[in-house]
């Protein structure tokens, strides 16, 4: 009776002192927020300064295929390109933990060695909340509305975090092989092109065609697509496969990149120190 009672405890235990030890890695990240509030502000306020940039401007000489406000096209392109890029501030809170000896000193104490990743991605998925909130509140004082409901708005918005989601890990991972935070920069040298190869700022159809191919089948590019169709704003996808199944590749390329780097991001802090 006694072992059948401690298999049920058990696991429910582990359970509960994870998500415990997972809150206090995240209660941790939010103490550093509110010590240096300077760097919070930033995150939001870029974004905003590349909307406001990309829209006022450059927008005057962007046309949308099909007719439509470039206002209208950019806003959900900036909202998914905001979103890929926070794996940059995930690969640098990581390499800064790693050198530090942060990490190390978190897999010598006794707490569930899931807390440490948990605690780091509620904590950038929190950010990249924020950082939605804030893009779109400037969006709507542009001028820049929804069209097809607040539904479909929520939904998009879930689309957009989904993709975060999916770079958060990639972002984990990267982080935890380049080391040091000298080079991140390395990859965000890669990480800006391939924000760019996308239809965020322009359409597919006026790029070269085998360019924009390449555009179509980009992540970023699925997310900003499906986010712009939920939207009701001006999608200027063309007619390939990947531009009318923009909503089915929003959901499955973020889902391919967590299944592939979320095993090797937990793997490879298994191995820190080992």
């Amino acid at each position: 009776m006694t072992l059948a009672t401690d298999t049920v405890i058990r696991p429910s235990a582990t359970l509960f002192r994870a998500l415990a030890d997972s809150w206090t890695m995240t209660r941790r990240g939010l103490a550093h927020w509110a010590r240096r509030p300077g760097q919070v502000v930033v995150n939001l306020v870029f974004p905003v300064m590349m909307l406001l940039m990309f829209a006022y401007f450059l927008g005057g000489g962007m046309t949308v295929p099909g007719g439509g406000d470039y206002k209208e096209y950019l806003v959900p392109g900036m909202l998914a390109l905001t979103m890929a890029f926070g794996l940059e501030g995930t690969m640098l809170a990581v390499t800064t933990d790693l050198n530090k000896g942060v990490i190390d000193r978190f897999r010598s104490m006794p707490i569930a060695p899931s807390a440490v990743l948990v605690g780091r991605s509620v904590l950038d998925m929190l950010q990249s909340a924020m950082s939605l909130c804030v893009l779109i509140a400037v969006a709507l004082a542009m001028g820049w509305r929804w069209h097809d409901g607040l539904g479909d708005a929520l939904y998009a918005v879930g689309l957009l975090l989904w993709l975060r989601f999916a770079m958060l890990w990639i972002g984990i991972h990267l982080g935890m092989v380049a080391g040091r935070p000298e080079l991140v920069q390395a990859v965000q040298i890669l990480v800006w092109p391939v924000g760019f190869l996308s239809n965020v700022f322009a359409a597919p159809e006026n790029m070269p065609a085998w360019l924009g191919a390449v555009a179509e089948w980009n992540p970023m590019s699925a997310t900003a697509a499906a986010v712009r169709e939920l939207f009701g704003t001006p999608v200027a996808g063309g007619g390939s496969w990947a531009a009318e199944h923009a909503q089915l590749l929003a959901v499955c390329w973020p889902l391919l990149l967590s299944a592939v780097f979320f095993p090797l991001a937990v793997g490879r802090y298994r191995r820190l120190g080992g």
